[in-house]
């Protein structure tokens, strides 16, 4: 699990499909999906590359959100990380990939509780032929370990570093679905596209992805545009405020905090979005604080709170299921704050 609540993306964990009568088996869907790369299959990634040998008939994920790569592509994983944020009804699954699941016919696979860490005994049990990871924040002893049991696709470059994009790429290709994979960006694309016309009034705005303690205003934590979150953002062409971009500049890491005292550098912001509850009076206590209050953006009342722990708080981090089901509720909120 990502800290600092800084893991609203917390992981999920997968498990084993249990196919019951009249269920397709994970092998039968891969075989039914037709492929664009021929196997053997390398893939570069942080810490070296992966060879797969032969397409695999066996899938499982660990981390946040790679579960749905397959799953959109119509393969059911034997296994997955089991939910424990943003999940609506404590069965481990988040809404949109119980609703693919549904759509699959399949019932849910072993879920992997990664709480504490990586239950490696509970993914060798589902005897995997490739370990999905492509967005992870997988340490080099973990991949090393999980090699142990199957071929591991690991992050490119950065830990939760890894675009949509890049997400469904390095994914599918383990699959040998390259193909099917730009079909289903090019299909996600104009869902983020018409969700962003329909909310056009934050397309010049400046967006903070923060997280404020209310128990502790003297640091200003927020997400740099290396997470997902304001690189999704970004990469939609929506401007970055300048302290998000000279902080990004300096760090290999998703997340950073600068001091309160610094707050005139968040001068640009228009809309500040952070998690915690929407009754709450975070928004009052944070135009009383002698420092937040400077920031324009604050003082004005522009911050998106999402719901702690919701599956619109967990769609902050795009993933291929999650945009259908969400991106324009999800941008409604922005322009609702866009002044």
């Amino acid at each position: 699990m990502r800290v600092l609540r800084t893991l609203p993306v917390v992981a999920a964990a997968a498990l084993v499909l249990s196919a019951c009568a009249g269920t397709p088996s994970p092998e039968t869907q891969l075989d039914a999906a037709s492929g664009g790369d021929a196997f053997p299959v390398t893939i570069q990634h942080a810490f070296g590359e992966t060879t797969i040998a032969s397409k695999p008939e066996r899938v499982a994920t660990v981390a946040w959100s790679n579960q749905e790569v397959p799953l959109a592509l119509g393969v059911v994983p034997v296994g997955m990380p089991e939910v424990t944020w943003g999940d609506d009804d404590g069965d481990g699954v988040l809404p949109w990939v119980e609703d693919k699941l549904e759509e699959l016919g399949a019932e849910t696979p072993v879920l992997f509780n990664e709480d504490d860490g990586l239950d490696y005994e509970a993914i060798a049990d589902t005897n995997p032929d490739v370990i999905l990871a492509g967005y992870s924040g997988l340490t080099e002893e973990e991949y090393e370990t999980l090699s142990k049991i199957a071929p591991v696709v690991a992050y490119p470059e950065v830990a939760w570093g890894t675009s949509l994009e890049d997400m469904i790429r390095i994914d599918a290709k383990a699959l040998g679905l390259s193909d099917e994979a730009e079909a289903l960006i090019d299909e996600l694309h104009g869902e983020i596209d018409a969700a962003l016309e329909a909310n056009a009034v934050i397309k010049d705005k400046k967006i903070v992805f923060s997280w404020i303690d209310p128990s502790d205003f003297s640091q200003i934590g927020f997400y740099t545009t290396l997470d997902t979150r304001p690189g999704f953002l970004k990469d939609l062409g929506l401007p970055v405020p300048e302290v998000v971009e000279q902080e990004s500049a300096g760090t290999d890491s998703f997340y950073t905090s600068v001091s309160a005292e610094e707050a005139d550098r968040f001068a640009d912001v228009d809309i500040f979005v952070t998690y915690g509850d929407p009754g709450s009076d975070i928004v009052a206590q944070m135009q009383a604080d002698p420092l937040l209050s400077k920031i324009p953006a604050i003082a004005a009342g522009h911050v998106v709170i999402l719901p702690d722990a919701t599956p619109l708080a967990a769609s902050a981090n795009p993933s291929p299921l999650s945009i259908g089901a969400t991106i324009g509720d999800y941008f409604a909120l922005f322009a609702a704050q866009a002044g």
